[in-house]
């Protein structure tokens, strides 16, 4: 009797500090700092409207209800770029923060805030003191760390430029991976195969500016022949160990779309701005969503009445609408890291990750980038200590060149030192809170100039009518003679030496060159703008050119139409792959494309979660361009051995798809006998692994791509509790290649369609709903229409719950 007793009180503790926990969303409290009360409301969706006096006063208010709703995930976002992760979560998490902590963001962010101007660290600290403040007004410490067993630390300044280097690493390749692995297998293939599998573009490039680049041509035998190469090495042996799962071989990048049509376009003159940003998603959504109004003698009429989408743990609207303007953002996929070679001067004891021998020799024309091999770089050691939870802190040693850190050995005593813009004073700032004081497009073109960002393609429009595009953020200054792409040498070379950057050279397109503006990751202009942002691995343009052909296919625009060129899941790109099965199962009639094609007879044209012939379809394809993938690069392969690291090929679709119409025997991967060898080896490998899980006319879309959107904590739990962490377990429509782009944890962390001036008329979505907390009414709030791709207003409902700050 005691001891059911006993826990019995048990569970009332830990119930009661669980509700401990949650957030003030009525009555009043006080917080210290402020220049007058601030109203705080909030809707019957969580989404919050906070009214202030002035610009500090808001931001104060902002970090306060940022961190009673989401302190613990603006701890994650502080802590994985500084790689502090472990102090939370112990040993398992070192290899995280050691891939991080090389980077040294914590002592940059600080650099960044005693160089940030008076006006901006004043805001950084009222946010923080703002963010402390909600975080002690609660009555228990936020839930996860009392599952952790742990206590947050106070908020920091510094931790919001942490917040800023956290979306660098979620948009950047911060290992620079595609460049190595580029550049490690370059000297092992004809040059002629290199320019083959490095091909630009395909038949579906959707840029801005310039033509599209088409599909590879296709190298004549006499000058490529793979067979021959297979007979000089070690017959093109396919060394695969087994077959790689079909769902895992294309996964969805972090990306956006982001359009626009011109008030020309819309029956009430007023531009409309679509942004939907594809990102991890998780429980609660990384957004959060709010409407600011503010007094600001900066802006037109003196005040401030923006909405949107904020991120906990920086003081701005990230994207929104402030009646004047509306924006979003894409990645820009432009090239912001490069390589350098170079030779410490003294011995050193420390051991970093080691690759294959690589040398910084330039192609014809670039000589500039071997420089002296017979010189040294001086490195300076940071000793840095990582603390971990239930364990001794580690030591981590990190080594930086006047380039940047050094990140991998190389033969012969060298070491590849990484330069980054993110490692570069004046990588983030406030900036973007100038976007919420714009007027019109020509004064945000004008702010923007100054605005420090991971780089994005800025999509605005105004209630004028006018609509504009531009890359945001630093964009490094390289020598007009230095590849970008290769390992530099840095002395004795001085047009490779450590570039600057500046974020006043992104190009610009407005109109009236341009009545309609779309952006999808893929190339946006070619020519001296695209040498300007560089090629960082910028994505096959079949969703680009399907936005543009929607908005081209009519004259007149309204919200409605926007959002459902957002929700468009039609499988264009796959149509032509769908249409090969068919006509390779009829002409060969081998068993398993004959089964893939009857399995796959629903076809719909669609990725819809009833859909048997888009999974098939879409598997067959990635297994056809894994096998073509493999057969190009089986020389670099057999050279580089265990070294070999399959890069990167966003493009390979326009180097496939010529091969697999034309069928060529020079170019045909040696591991095969034929290409319609290749095709029923690849219909094989589809159809046994997905019959493993059942008949094969039953495997549909939507039971491959089903929502897995939890709480980062989830797991920890044991099943039955778990699942109150976790978004439902819903089939979603969608993918990578069509406008709807969606995975299972992947996909679009909001939706946007507003005219500014019109915002009452906007649409919005949000998933993983508000709350960071699974007993507030607002955790999951909205994210059934985010699902279901319902119309949710964009701005905030009639105030449900109303909060006021009061000066202390």
């Amino acid at each position: 009797m005691l001891s059911a007793a006993l826990a019995v009180f048990v569970l009332l503790a830990a119930w009661c500090a669980l509700r401990g926990s949650l957030p003030q969303i009525d009555g009043e409290a006080a917080l210290a700092g402020l220049s007058a009360p601030v109203s705080v409301s909030r809707d019957a969706l969580g989404v919050v409207t906070v009214e202030a006096a002035g610009e500090t006063d808001a931001m104060r208010a902002l970090g306060y209800v940022h961190a009673q709703e989401r302190f613990f995930e603006m701890d994650l976002m502080r802590r994985s770029p500084a790689g502090e992760l472990s102090a939370l979560f112990g040993p398992m998490a070192l290899d995280a923060d050691r891939a991080h902590r090389v980077h040294r963001m914590r002592a940059r962010a600080r650099t960044a805030v005693d160089a940030a101007s008076v006006a901006e660290r004043e805001l950084l600290a009222a946010y923080a003191e703002g963010v402390n403040a909600g975080l002690g007004a609660l009555r228990a410490r936020p839930w996860a760390y009392l599952l952790l067993r742990a206590r947050p630390e106070p908020w920091r300044a510094e931790d919001s430029v942490l917040v800023g280097y956290a979306m660098y690493f979620d948009l950047h390749d911060a290992a620079n991976a595609r460049e190595l692995a580029l550049w490690k297998i370059r000297p092992h293939l004809p040059q002629s195969l290199y320019a083959l599998v490095t091909h630009p573009g395909s038949a579906w490039d959707s840029p801005l500016v310039g033509p599209a680049l088409g599909d590879a041509v296709l190298p004549a035998p006499e000058i490529l022949d793979l067979r021959a190469l297979a007979a000089a090495g070690d017959g093109g042996a396919d060394r695969r160990s087994g077959p790689t799962p079909v769902e895992a071989l294309e996964p969805a990048a972090p990306g956006s779309n982001n359009f626009a049509v011109a008030g020309s376009l819309t029956a009430h003159g007023a531009a409309i701005v679509a942004d939907d940003m594809h990102l991890g998603l998780r429980a609660p959504g990384i957004w959060f969503r709010a409407r600011l109004s503010y007094s600001d003698p900066r802006a037109p009429g003196g005040r401030i009445d923006v909405s949107g989408f904020t991120l906990p743990g920086l003081p701005a609207v990230i994207v929104g609408s402030n009646g004047h303007v509306a924006w979003g953002f894409t990645n820009s996929y432009g090239d912001y890291l490069d390589w350098a070679l170079e030779r410490p001067c003294a011995v050193r004891g420390i051991a970093a990750q080691r690759v294959a021998a690589i040398e910084p020799l330039a192609p014809a024309g670039k000589a500039a980038n071997a420089g002296n091999p017979d010189d040294c770089v001086e490195l300076a050691a940071h000793r840095e200590l990582i603390g971990v939870a239930g364990a001794d802190p580690v030591e981590f040693v990190v080594e930086e060149s006047a380039w940047g850190p050094v990140m991998h050995e190389a033969d012969g005593g060298r070491v590849l030192s990484l330069r980054w813009t993110a490692h570069l004073p004046g990588a983030i700032n406030l900036g973007l809170l100038s976007l919420s004081r714009a007027a019109d497009v020509e004064q945000a073109l004008v702010l923007a100039r100054d605005i420090a960002l991971p780089s994005q393609n800025l999509v605005i429009g105004d209630s004028g009518g006018r609509i504009a595009w531009r890359v945001l953020g630093p964009i490094p200054q390289r020598g007009a003679s230095c590849e970008a792409l290769a390992p530099v040498a840095t002395t004795g070379n001085a047009a490779c030496a450590p570039w600057g950057m500046s974020t006043r050279i992104g190009p610009t397109l407005a109109s009236p060159t341009a009545d309609r503006i779309w952006t999808a990751n893929s190339r946006v202009v070619d020519g001296a703008a695209l040498a300007t942002i560089g090629d960082g691995g910028y994505v096959n343009g079949a969703r680009g050119a399907q936005i543009r052909d929607a908005l081209r296919a009519v004259e007149r625009f309204d919200e409605s139409a926007l959002l459902a060129i957002q929700l468009d899941d039609r499988a264009l790109f796959l149509q032509r792959w769908h249409d090969l099965l068919g006509e390779r199962a009829r002409v060969q009639g081998t068993p398993a494309l004959t089964a893939l094609a009857e399995a796959g007879a629903d076809w719909d044209g669609r990725a819809s979660i009833n859909s048997t012939g888009y999974r098939l379809v879409r598997a067959w394809r990635l297994a056809v361009n894994e096998r073509i993938a493999k057969g190009l690069l089986a020389p670099a392969r057999d050279a580089l051995g265990e070294e070999f690291t399959m890069p990167a090929l966003p493009q390979l679709e326009g180097v496939a798809w010529p091969l697999v119409t034309q069928r060529p025997g020079h170019l045909l991967p040696a591991a095969h006998a034929s290409w319609d060898a290749l095709f029923e080896d690849a219909a094989v490998q589809v159809r046994d692994g997905l019959a493993a899980l059942g008949p094969l006319a039953e495997r549909s879309w939507g039971e491959a791509n089903i929502a897995r959107i939890c709480h980062p904590l989830s797991a920890a739990l044991p099943g039955r509790l778990r699942r109150h962490l976790c978004m439902p377990a819903d089939p979603l429509p969608g993918d990578v290649h069509m406008p709807r782009v969606q995975a299972p944890s992947m996909g679009a962390s909001q939706r946007m369609v507003v005219a500014p001036g019109r915002e009452a008329d906007g649409i919005i979505h949000q998933p993983g709903g508000q709350s960071g907390h699974p007993l507030s009414p607002f955790w999951g709030a909205g994210h059934a229409d985010w699902v279901q791709g319902r119309p949710s207003p964009f701005l905030p409902g009639a105030a449900a719950h109303s909060l006021v700050l009061a000066p202390r």
